[in-house]
């Protein structure tokens, strides 16, 4: 009013969590609390604190598989040297601990698929809300089903957290344990394909009230890394091939894949485990097969003629859209969805490096899952690290800390005129 100064607006990840009003990529809402500068402030801030003789926080970074692809593609290395020369990197700019993320996704793929197997039990038995099970670890999806479709939708939707946040759970709860840390000195970074990551990080379900922390303080992508790399002058290649930490239990591999989608191969294993542990087939393999678009796929177990597990892949909010309004119209004939916000998953995020050669991003996308499927294949079941962890960590499989620890739970959000709720 008059010549009074206008005030500078500040908007929070979680007021934007809060709002209907907006669409789903967050790529517009790159606030304070998680950009680059904030990033290279902690890091400073630390190194002050060392200088003087106090108390530095332990800065842990975790490296999601999607953009060390993307950044092995772009500076032309191979995954393992890629998330080597990252750790170096990392460490040069003051991190403690760098490290990959194989433990969180194996806990993310076994608690998805056990309560798969419980969903079916209990839909057999006549009850409702149970099936389709819909994945959980997209926050794009996750975000515009609380926003657009509230509580019809939401009880399909898995209770697992995503591998980002149970790595939060780990570094912040397990590995704040084991160095007898309170959780609020450890300062947690995750190098991640989307920008929806930093929406996930600001909920307030994974934030720990008593100790004041996130589980993942800040998430950085690929994009943003390579800005970082360019305001310094520097390539990848540049920082010396490191190692990546292993507070979770030896392993022989730094880097490893799922059989399935780039996405974490979420329909993949669930099938195999579900024809397992609910028909007694061993080793069912999810043949997936494109219908109408090559980003919305199904496969079916079938025994004697008779179809048992009909599962999907739904990528895009095209194909997304599509099956919610089957659901609503009580037409969905799947028994479990792989759902991702992005065309052709997570390889395909939408902070993943640009294709530097005029190429589509489906190609790109293509090329980055060929490579992804070159990695070492881990079997969850099998993981000697997660099968301890369950034990010392959590007490058992399906302790209440388990639940904590592992599991999440949905809000619907108050709808108003938004552009979400757009039919398209």
């Amino acid at each position: 009013r008059g010549s009074q100064p206008l005030q500078k607006v500040e908007i929070t990840l979680a007021d934007c969590l809060a709002c209907s009003g907006c669409i789903t990529s967050a790529e517009s809402v790159l606030v304070s609390q998680q950009s680059q500068e904030e990033l290279l402030r902690v890091f400073q801030e630390n190194q002050e604190l060392k200088a003087r003789n106090e108390s530095p926080k332990l800065i842990v970074v975790s490296l999601s598989i999607q953009p060390v692809l993307s950044l092995s593609e772009k500076y032309d290395l191979s995954p393992e040297d890629t998330a080597r020369r990252l750790s170096s990197y990392f460490k040069s700019l003051g991190a403690d601990l760098v490290l990959e993320m194989s433990a969180a996704e194996d806990f993310a793929l076994l608690e998805s698929a056990k309560e798969f197997v419980e969903r079916y039990k209990s839909s057999q038995e006549g009850k409702k809300g149970q099936i389709p099970m819909l994945a959980s670890s997209c926050p794009g999806w996750v975000c515009y089903a609380e926003k657009t479709h509230g509580n019809f939708i939401l009880p399909y939707i898995g209770v697992t957290k995503s591998p980002q946040q149970i790595m939060g759970s780990l570094v912040k709860n397990y590995l704040a344990e084991t160095k007898n840390l309170s959780p609020e000195k450890i300062y947690h970074i995750t190098l991640m394909p989307c920008y929806d990551k930093k929406l996930e990080a600001s909920r307030e379900d994974f934030y720990n009230k008593l100790k004041e922390t996130r589980d993942v303080d800040c998430v950085i992508t690929s994009i943003e890394l390579e800005q970082m790399l360019e305001n310094q002058g520097k390539v990848l290649a540049d920082f010396d091939s490191g190692t990546l930490d292993k507070p979770f239990g030896s392993s022989t591999m730094d880097l490893v894949s799922h059989r399935g989608s780039g996405s974490g191969g979420y329909a993949d294993f669930i099938f195999t485990y579900a024809a397992r542990h609910l028909f007694q087939i061993p080793d069912a393999k999810l043949e997936l097969r494109s219908l109408r678009n090559p980003d919305f796929l199904e496969g079916i177990l079938e025994k004697d003629g008779e179809v048992l597990l009909r599962f999907a892949v739904a990528n895009g909010f095209r194909n997304i859209q599509n099956l919610v309004q089957k659901l609503k119209r009580s037409k969905c004939t799947y028994h479990y969805v792989e759902v991702m916000a992005c065309p052709a998953g997570c390889l395909n995020g939408g902070a993943q490096i640009r294709p530097k050669d005029g190429s589509q991003p489906r190609e790109l996308a293509l090329k980055l899952e060929k490579v992804y499927h070159e990695l070492p294949e881990s079997n969850p079941e099998e993981n000697v690290a997660v099968k301890d962890l369950y034990k010392s960590w959590l007490g058992s499989e399906h302790s209440d800390k388990a639940a904590a620890f592992l599991q999440t739970q949905y809000h619907e959000i108050e709808k108003m005129s938004s552009a979400l709720a757009m039919k398209w």
